[in-house]
């Protein structure tokens, strides 16, 4: 993970070009950069062994000018308020530039679920939901999975909340398919992230039918991107996993080398990677690949002033979170390489929440053909806003998303007033 300070200061950044660009005034930059809302509180939890441990819980509320606050919760031992502000922030973009009814929010947990039981998770989980029992809602702000959190936490949660308001999927997003969940969500990030990567790359004269792809990750959003990146022809040349990458200039058996990463997570001591039927390579040097297209799909802040001028890729694609530092994303666009920005690329998951929360407010299950089509559309139209805008006004992609972005949100904090 990423250090804490350098996701706040990226987004700063970004948000700053893009307040000069409108020449927005301080008082409104002001605004919009401070969080509603902040709250941290204290979790003990008694331990199967009699012990206790003590976590925090974190939940940023950060703009809810166009609708409820939406966004993840994390479970890792490194998170911290301040990684949580940088996160919000970003979920205020996003859902602003596909034109969801939400604002932006994130939260979680600092805690590494793999070192507790199911029973202890259930208690941490359901304890944090009590906790925060009267800041969220359907109307108020609904969590979703993000990283070490699942369906079977949103489970948790819609438990927790069931005992003092009632049962009500809408709490959450991102559930079991059984409590209400939508079918698609668990694809609809990588499956995002590949749609976008095609048409971005026949904006930039690539062929995406065997086009050359390095992607960095093998987790669910780099393994569904893989899969259908590679349906539509492209060859996926590169995949990792923390630990090394696998490699091959002909490209690889994506479910081969996925299995193979699979049984490494669930067997860490296996000797599994010894039959890899690929050339080994590090994640830096994966990074480093001369390929068509380059998809960060792990960690942020991968591609930073250390290794950015040894980028060799010429359209990169942002899966994961702010996977490019400021100062890396100022040297890429000198060097003519196109960055499509994780507010657009990544944005399938949440545009699936919002089609789960729909059908959760209707009470009435869509079709997984219904969710597909609607995900597609969305993605499609906020994909063409953000070309047309950088096609019209000579702007990078990053920039002009922002634009989109900040724009709505200033127009709905302007008709609402204050």
């Amino acid at each position: 993970m990423a250090g804490h300070a350098e996701p706040r200061k990226t987004c700063e950044r970004f948000l700053t070009d893009a307040f000069d660009l409108l020449e927005i005034t301080q008082e409104i930059r002001q605004l919009l950069r401070s969080p509603y809302r902040e709250v941290q509180f204290e979790l003990p939890l008694k331990r199967d062994d009699g012990s206790i441990s003590l976590f925090h819980g974190y939940r940023v509320q950060h703009n809810q000018s166009r609708g409820p606050f939406k966004g993840g919760l994390r479970y890792h031992p490194e998170v911290d308020a301040a990684h949580f502000v940088a996160l919000a922030e970003i979920m205020t973009w996003k859902t602003a530039l596909l034109d969801l009814p939400f604002g932006g929010a994130k939260g979680g947990i600092n805690c590494d679920p793999r070192e507790l039981s199911m029973g202890e998770l259930e208690t941490l989980t359901k304890r944090y939901a009590t906790r925060l029992s009267m800041l969220i809602g359907p109307n108020r702000d609904i969590p979703a999975p993000d990283m070490g959190t699942g369906p079977q936490e949103m489970a948790w949660i819609v438990d927790a909340y069931a005992h003092n308001d009632g049962f009500n999927p809408a709490v959450v997003t991102g559930k079991p398919i059984e409590l209400g969940g939508a079918e698609g969500r668990l694809e609809a990030t990588g499956k995002g992230v590949a749609q976008i990567a095609a048409l971005a790359a026949k904006a930039s004269a690539i062929d995406i039918d065997g086009a050359t792809v390095a992607i960095q990750g093998s987790g669910n959003v780099a393994s569904f991107a893989a899969r259908f990146l590679a349906a539509r022809g492209a060859k996926i040349v590169a995949l990792s996993n923390s630990s090394f990458g696998c490699y091959d200039k002909t490209g690889l058996d994506v479910e081969k080398i996925l299995t193979l990463f699979r049984r490494l997570r669930e067997q860490p001591d296996s000797s599994a990677e010894k039959t890899a039927d690929c050339t080994k390579i590090s994640n830096a040097e994966l990074l480093e690949l001369e390929v068509d297209l380059l998809i960060p799909a792990a960690i942020g802040g991968v591609i930073n002033e250390e290794n950015v001028e040894k980028i060799r890729a010429r359209l990169i694609v942002e899966a994961a979170n702010m996977p490019i530092t400021c100062g890396a994303d100022s040297a890429l666009n000198a060097q003519g390489i196109t960055v499509v920005p994780d507010i657009l690329a990544n944005a399938g998951g949440v545009t699936v929440s919002y089609l789960e929360w729909v059908q959760n407010r209707q009470r009435y299950q869509w079709e997984k053909e219904r969710i597909n089509e609607e995900l597609e559309k969305r993605l499609h139209r906020a994909w063409q806003a953000v070309h047309r805008k950088a096609e019209q006004e000579g702007l990078k992609y990053r920039q002009a998303a922002y634009l989109i972005a900040i724009d709505r949100i200033i127009t709905a904090i302007n008709l609402r007033g204050f």
